[in-house]
């Protein structure tokens, strides 16, 4: 008997390697990505946690203040200064603490809004901050985002 010869290839498990590691990176690249919209996405839930904390906070403050609320002294527009801090006026005093210590320093581009109504004695407050910096828009299309709470003072 002969033996027999078989012919070999030469080459092709180099090529199968490539296509491998062409499918590992492209799985890498997927894997980046996917981690990327949920850095986001966590950053846009931390931004939503911190304007709800916020709102609470200046309710709790209005609520330890109730006749001054019920007056109009923590009422406070979008975009509006507030009032400087004062020895004798906590309402001017929490205010201002309230933008310029918290909403301005821990919310991207952000502002409230208190509106104490004083015959039913309901208080809204907005807190306001800018969506697109997180590379995507609110829930309504805008770059700024909103959160609204009313509460019973």
């Amino acid at each position: 008997m002969l033996p027999v010869k078989f012919k070999t290839q030469h080459g092709f498990s180099l090529l199968e390697v490539l296509i491998a590691l062409l499918v590992l990176s492209i799985g890498l690249l997927g894997l980046a990505a996917l981690q990327a919209v949920s850095l986001k996405a966590n950053h846009s839930a931390y931004t939503r946690t911190q304007a709800i904390y916020l709102a609470y906070d200046i309710i709790d403050r209005i609520k330890a203040n109730r006749n001054q609320a019920l007056s109009g002294e923590y009422d406070l527009a979008m975009n509006a200064s507030p009032p400087a801090a004062s020895a004798t006026n906590l309402a001017d005093t929490d205010l201002n603490e309230w933008i310029t210590d918290f909403v301005a320093v821990l919310l991207p581009g952000g502002d409230g809004s208190v509106d104490c109504t004083s015959t039913t004695g309901v208080c809204t407050v907005v807190v306001q901050w800018d969506e697109s910096r997180l590379g995507g828009t609110a829930s309504s299309g805008a770059a700024t985002a909103q959160f609204s709470f009313s509460s019973q003072i």
